[in-house]
C-alpha cells in the first residue's frame, strides 16, 4: 500500500472512529490558527459518505457546525485579547505578524463580505476570523457569512472526496505518481517548521544580546 492510500485509510478510519464528533473538533480546529487544512478532514468524509457510513446531511451540518465553532473561538481571541494576544498564541502555530498583517489588510480593503470569499483561500482562511473580533465586527453578519461560506467550502470538498472514492481504483492506478506528490509536499512543509523554528530562535538570541 502506499502513501497516498495509507493517508486515506487513516483518515477514513479515523473519522470513522470519532464520527461526527471528529469532523466537528477537526473543522473548528481548521477554522482557528492550528494548521490542520479542510482539504485534508473534508474529501475523507466524502469517502465515508459514498461508503454508507455518512449522510450528505450529517457531513454538512457536523464540519460547518465545526467551522462556526472554530471561527468563534479566533473571532473572540482578537475580540477580547487583540494583537499581542493573537501573536503570542499564534507563535505556536505557525502564524507569525505577517500572516496576521496580510489578512488584516485583506479584511479591511474587502469588507465585512471578506468572510465569506475568505473560506475559499488558502491561509486566509485560518486566519480572517481575527481581523473580524480586531475590529469588532457585528457578530450575527459575522456569523452568517461564515455559515454560508464555511457551508459552501465544505460541501464541495465533501463532493470532491464522494467522487475520488467512487474512482478510487482507477486513481490507485497512478498511486505511485501521487505518492511522489504527498511526499514533496510533506518535506516542504517540515522544511517550513524547521525553517520558522531556526528564524525564531536566531530573533529571540538577537533580542537577548
Amino acid at each position: 500500500m502506499g502513501i497516498t492510500a495509507k493517508i486515506a485509510a487513516w483518515a477514513t478510519a479515523f473519522l470513522l472512529t470519532s464520527g461526527y464528533a471528529g469532523l466537528v473538533v477537526l473543522m473548528a480546529l481548521e477554522s482557528m490558527i492550528a494548521p490542520i487544512p479542510s482539504e485534508a478532514v473534508m474529501p475523507f468524509a466524502g469517502f465515508l459518505i459514498e461508503q454508507g457510513n455518512f449522510s450528505w446531511f450529517g457531513v454538512i451540518f457536523f464540519s460547518t457546525l465545526g467551522s462556526i465553532i472554530g471561527s468563534l473561538v479566533s473571532y473572540y481571541l482578537g475580540y477580547w485579547g487583540g494583537r499581542p494576544i493573537v501573536l503570542k498564541v499564534g507563535k505556536y502555530f505557525l502564524l507569525d505578524k505577517s500572516h496576521l498583517d496580510t489578512t488584516e489588510r485583506y479584511f479591511t480593503r474587502k469588507g465585512d463580505i471578506t468572510i465569506l470569499i475568505a473560506r475559499f483561500i488558502p491561509i486566509i482562511r485560518h486566519l480572517i476570523s481575527i481581523p473580524a473580533g480586531l475590529a469588532k465586527m457585528n457578530i450575527w453578519k459575522f456569523i452568517i457569512y461564515t455559515v454560508i461560506g464555511a457551508a459552501c467550502w465544505n460541501t464541495i470538498l465533501a463532493v470532491a472526496g464522494f467522487y475520488l472514492q467512487k474512482n478510487w481504483g482507477t486513481i490507485m492506478n497512478y498511486s505511485h505518481i501521487i505518492d511522489y506528490f504527498v511526499v514533496g509536499i510533506l518535506v516542504l512543509f517540515f522544511a517550513y517548521i524547521l525553517w520558522k523554528l531556526i528564524k525564531d530562535y536566531k530573533k529571540r538570541k538577537a533580542q537577548v544580546k
